[in-house]
């Protein structure tokens, strides 16, 4: 089995979010966490592998007027220099996404070596950035086993409420076949719980049993549910720029601390 190997110059750290559920918060996640640690002044690029591109119109990108994005590279009709555009926030690359993207799910499958278009191509700027996030679609297709190639680590974000692990097992067994054959390196990154009500029984439960099901695999940090994270991306901004003083903003900058301590650790 064929597979790109990790440069030894390699410098920055690759990081999917993913999850098949749909609503869980991911995206949500992959443009707030990749803002964040852009405030703390990493070099951060946001790769929407989604064909939604709910994670560039989010940064204020209007997705109809993008000649070139994620679906380009991926056909590797276009280089990741090529695809990437700067946003309005310091520090925070993105290539994005648009509906076309749903096609390479088709167009890729008679490809040599198709589950490692993405990791290819993100392999010319790798030492541009200290930190490359890809936000998945809610499936575990093609798409997202390109992203899972190309990772380093996985963020799995959990929502707190009613059936938070339905389908946490077939991702995990997702993820053990894409470390078997197709990414040997791939860590779990944490389990995220997201949209926290603490006044309700039920996530508090959630929470209870996540953490006791996974144990240090899951985040310290817990982002809570806010109004204002809801409304931030209507007005094509982070919750950052957005709303800096809000509890989702202080969430979020303390889980892009949490993530880049631990990369310090490791490193």
């Amino acid at each position: 089995m064929y597979f790109y190997q990790n440069l030894d110059n390699k410098m920055a750290k690759t990081i999917a979010i993913a999850n098949q559920k749909g609503g869980v918060g991911k995206t949500t996640t992959a443009v707030n966490l990749a803002a964040a640690m852009a405030i703390l002044e990493k070099k951060i690029l946001l790769v929407d592998a989604d064909p939604q591109a709910n994670a560039t119109s989010g940064l204020g990108i209007d997705v109809k007027s993008q000649k070139l994005g994620t679906y380009q590279l991926l056909e590797h009709t276009a280089t990741a220099d090529q695809t990437i555009i700067a946003t309005s926030t310091p520090n925070l690359d993105l290539i994005p996404s648009h509906i076309d993207l749903v096609a390479t799910e088709i167009e890729l499958v008679d490809k040599k070596n198709r589950e490692y278009m993405l990791k290819k191509a993100l392999e010319s700027i790798d030492d541009q950035y200290d930190y490359i996030i890809i936000d998945c679609a809610p499936s575990l297709g093609l798409i997202t086993l390109n992203a899972l190639s190309a990772a380093d680590s996985l963020i799995i974000p959990i929502q707190c409420e009613y059936f938070a692990l339905e389908g946490l097992g077939k991702l995990l067994n997702t993820i053990k076949s894409v470390q078997k054959i197709h990414n040997k390196n791939l860590d779990i990154e944490g389990l995220l719980l997201t949209m926290f009500d603490s006044r309700l029984r039920l996530s508090n439960q959630v929470v209870e049993e996540v953490q006791k099901h996974f144990g240090k695999m899951v985040f310290k940090t817990i982002i809570q549910r806010n109004i204002r994270l809801s409304e931030a991306p209507s007005f094509g901004e982070s919750i950052i720029d957005y709303d800096a003083t809000s509890k989702g903003a202080k969430n979020y900058l303390s889980l892009a601390n949490e993530i880049i301590k631990k990369t310090k650790k490791n490193n």
